[in-house]
């Protein structure tokens, strides 16, 4: 969970002491703002995470019962979380 923040922390300031709820809650109504008020930096932050653009196309086309922030906020931690399994497979650790 720690390496995740961390890895968070370099696009948002998020408290370092967040349960991994916590933190997708925090994630949800930042994408929630970002989405109605600087589309263009969301854009910047889920490129810079590399986040599959058609991916998430896809998942807000066919996602019920959520909203768009949710599931841009869910693919944003899916990635990250990912980034970290990748980091530690190819660094021993």
């Amino acid at each position: 969970m720690n390496s995740l923040i961390k890895i968070i922390s370099k696009d948002f300031e998020v408290d370092e002491n967040l349960s991994e709820n916590q933190l997708r809650e925090v994630m949800v109504k930042t994408f929630a703002y970002l989405i109605d008020d600087d589309f263009p930096k969301l854009l910047q932050i889920l490129y810079k995470a590399d986040v599959d653009q058609d991916k998430l196309k896809q998942q807000l086309e066919t996602t019920e019962g959520a909203s768009s922030a949710e599931v841009i906020a869910d693919a944003y931690i899916a990635r990250q979380k990912a980034k970290i399994e990748t980091w530690k497979k190819y660094s021993g650790g």
